[in-house]
């Protein structure tokens, strides 16, 4: 007669193990491996793993064999067989610890193949840190969101039918025909459907244009520019060509070199904030013939400009040749956590992004899509564009008037559009001495050298207010102040 197997035996919840033992052990009776021997495994896969850290001092047999509900001998058995194997270690005075040998070894073998180099860290900016004023660039503010209509957005996302496939990976056809007419309206570029490609973001639409070109291509990017996006392309295998920038931003001339590609940010250069003029547009439009190359509009956050008129896109200048992909986001219309933008293309190379997009991940989340088509679709998007910008020129209005009184030892540019500034300084001043002195006030400032990969670093601070409330940019502005007016 086979004896009925009797209920795991687990660590007591009242036990003085909790503490002390930050795992789960599981034993079972009638079963053909002994109690130790069950015991010394789990033990042993938990140090493997980590789950027990080297240096950790484990319980005395006695407690843990009252914790378990056995005999003492069970768990001095395993001990002894762990101690024996290297996975413990044993010293007088100091009981029964994980072993730092064991440790190190997981260190060497770390799980990843001998030829693998792992990368630097993206080069973005962490999660930002609680307390003081962050002026932070590439966020955006949601006091202005109209809660109820953003969760009628949702309630009507969820009244759509659930469908069994995927959708289309461009996107939407309502949905791509809505952004076409919202770019027409807040950016005059005429776009029809087809030539729309719903994304997950501008990088995304960045990684999706580079597999168009030839392995290792050459890429004119702008000298002080897009942290993120120069790292994208560099990933991809390309190599990058610097575009020298002044106040009408990247200057283009009969001497510019070649490249397959451009990438610019012309309605307010990121980060340095100057606004590429008309005939610049117009030469990188006409270099691009010549060399036969494509250029990336990368147009961020032409929604908001203060005072000065839109100059047209790149795109919409491009009726005839055909070489511009333009970029929009919604993050910063709407909020990052959409993760949504969108790229305008030539029909001609529509088919290719297209495909591209299906291989990495088959298209936009249809919840989304159905939301955001929702907004687009009442007006809540335009409604909500009026009162950001509203938001943002007053939190523009307090930085110029507070900052501007400092030039000519600081100066403010980028002002005219878009939801950051720079400041630039004069000597003696130094840019990241003064932001070294100011995140000891707690107010958290930006400057250009990780941004700036050929040419001298400009000596300027960046100001991202998109996040900023009127009261946090003027305490942040008035500290500014002091630091620059005590420094020199």
């Amino acid at each position: 007669m086979v004896a009925p197997q009797k209920a795991p035996l687990q660590t007591k919840q009242s036990s003085p193990l909790t503490g002390d033992l930050p795992i789960a052990l599981n034993l079972k009776r009638g079963v053909e491996q002994p109690l130790h021997a069950q015991l010394a495994e789990q033990l042993r896969a938990a140090a493997l793993s980590g789950a027990l850290p080297a240096g950790l001092t484990l319980p005395g047999s006695r407690t843990l064999a009252a914790g378990l509900g056995v005999t003492r001998g069970v768990v001095a058995d395993a001990y002894a067989e762990l101690v024996a194997d290297g996975t413990l270690e044993t010293a007088v005075g100091q009981g029964t610890r994980v072993s730092l040998g064991a440790a190190q070894a997981r260190a060497v073998g770390g799980g990843a193949p001998g030829w693998f180099v792992p990368p630097q860290g993206a080069p973005v900016d962490g999660p930002r840190q609680p307390g003081g004023i962050h002026f932070r660039a590439g966020v955006a503010t949601t006091a202005t969101l109209d809660i109820r209509a953003w969760r009628q957005a949702w309630a009507a996302a969820a009244r759509a039918d659930v469908p069994g496939d995927y959708g289309n990976p461009a996107g939407e056809p309502e949905l791509r025909a809505a952004l076409a007419a919202f770019v027409g309206r807040s950016r005059g570029l005429g776009a029809t459907s087809e030539r729309v490609l719903v994304t997950a973001g501008s990088l995304q639409a960045l990684n999706l244009i580079l597999r168009l070109l030839p392995p290792a291509s050459a890429v004119l990017f702008e000298a002080t520019g897009y942290r993120a996006a120069r790292q994208a392309i560099l990933d991809a295998g390309h190599t990058l060509i610097p575009l020298e920038q002044d106040a009408d931003g990247p200057i283009i001339t009969p001497e510019t070199p070649p490249a397959r590609l451009a990438y610019v940010t012309p309605s307010h250069s990121f980060p340095l904030g100057g606004r590429m003029s008309v005939p610049r547009r117009l030469a990188m439009l006409e270099w691009a013939t010549q060399h036969d190359a494509l250029i990336v509009e990368d147009d961020y956050d032409g929604e908001f400009r203060y005072g000065a008129p839109p100059l047209p896109t790149l795109a919409s200048l491009d009726s005839q040749v055909s070489r511009v992909l333009y970029l929009g986001t919604l993050s910063k219309v709407l909020t990052p956590g959409l993760r949504t933008g969108f790229l305008i293309g030539p029909p001609a190379l529509m088919p290719t992004l297209v495909r591209a997009r299906t291989l990495l991940d088959s298209g936009h989340p249809l919840p989304v899509q159905h939301a955001l088509l929702h907004l687009l679709k009442t007006g809540e998007v335009d409604r909500h564009i009026r009162r950001t910008r509203r938001w943002h020129a007053g939190v523009r209005a307090v930085l110029t008037r507070i900052l501007e009184p400092l030039a000519p030892r600081a100066t403010l540019g980028g002002i005219e559009a878009g939801l950051h500034v720079c400041l630039f300084l004069s000597p003696p001043l130094d840019a990241r001495a003064v932001a070294a002195e100011l995140s000891g006030r707690g107010v958290h400032v930006s400057t250009l050298d990780t941004y700036t990969f050929a040419g001298a670093v400009p000596n300027a601070l960046l100001l991202g207010y998109g996040g900023l409330t009127i009261q946090q940019a003027e305490a942040g502005a008035w500290e500014i102040v002091q630091v620059i007016s005590g420094t020199t």
